[in-house]
């Protein structure tokens, strides 16, 4: 009888330990499924702020390109105003040059 109650005794610390490396196995692979969970949501999260940031970036670029038509709009206005200014100077200048002429 007491041979028997030691191989119990023994095989009651073997199924101890078994039970104490899969309740570790478990709990280190609860732990990675946590890590694992965090890296992926903060990954999210900066691609996210990344795509936002180049929405931004691209907003911006469309409002800079906007006003640069709108500058180089006005630019070509003024400088046909400019060489209208500048044919009816001239104009002026010939018609001024040939009443000098016509008085000499």
């Amino acid at each position: 009888m007491n041979a028997e109650q030691v191989t119990l005794a023994d095989s009651t610390g073997t199924v101890g330990a078994l039970v104490g490396a899969v309740g570790a196995a478990g709990l280190f692979s609860l732990l990675i499924v946590i890590v694992w969970q965090v890296a992926a949501t903060w990954r999210a999260r900066m691609l996210a702020a990344r795509e936002q940031q180049y929405k931004d970036l691209a907003a911006k670029y469309a409002r800079l390109l906007e006003d640069t038509v709108e500058l180089q709009r006005r630019m070509a206005d003024e400088q046909r105003q400019t060489l209208d200014e500048l044919t009816r100077t001239r104009l002026a200048v010939s018609s001024m040059e040939k009443m000098m002429r016509e008085i000499e």
